[in-house]
């Protein structure tokens, strides 16, 4: 069954490149798509102002049963201790995601980002941070690893504005 998911930005992007973007982002350097549509509006917008540019949002149909099934995954359910550690260490360079093709789970937003943050500088025990992170429901990205499996499960499908 194919799933709906979204990425925003400020281009359109019809063939989507695994190997762009920054190293150390919570699931690793991958083309990162979200099923929860206002999430990808939210991400538009911040880099839209960033960058000086329109807003838009890449619609995708995801066939994600099949990819699952050629695919290795990781998928978070919770902000949990296993999640809190691979955020860490991928913010710490360690590349935890390597070992993966289709990596989904919690997004370490603005709304998380001070809790993982002072977790790291051991300002925080992790028994403090999973108790703050638990009170925040997780929203959904999708990382996908592998330029192959991307191109073979990942159906462009339409750019839209996102204002």
């Amino acid at each position: 069954m194919k799933i709906k998911v979204y990425h925003g930005g400020i281009e359109t992007v019809e063939k989507p490149v695994c190997a762009f973007g920054r190293k150390n982002l919570d699931f690793g350097q991958g083309f990162y798509v979200t099923d929860m549509r206002e999430q990808a509006v939210k991400w538009a917008v911040l880099t839209a102002q960033k960058r000086k540019g329109q807003p838009v949002i890449n619609r995708y149909l995801l066939d994600k049963d099949a990819l699952k099934k050629e695919a290795r995954f990781k998928i978070f359910k919770a902000y949990d201790t296993e999640w809190l550690e691979f955020i860490v260490a991928s913010r710490q360079g360690f590349n935890p995601s390597a070992r993966y093709d289709y990596i989904e789970g919690g997004i370490a937003d603005d709304r998380v980002i001070d809790t993982v943050n002072l977790y790291i500088s051991g300002l925080m025990s992790a028994d403090i941070a999973l108790k703050r992170l638990a009170m925040h429901q997780p929203n959904n990205q999708i990382c996908l690893l592998n330029q192959s499996l991307t191109d073979k499960y990942l159906e462009y499908d339409r750019t839209e504005s996102a204002e």
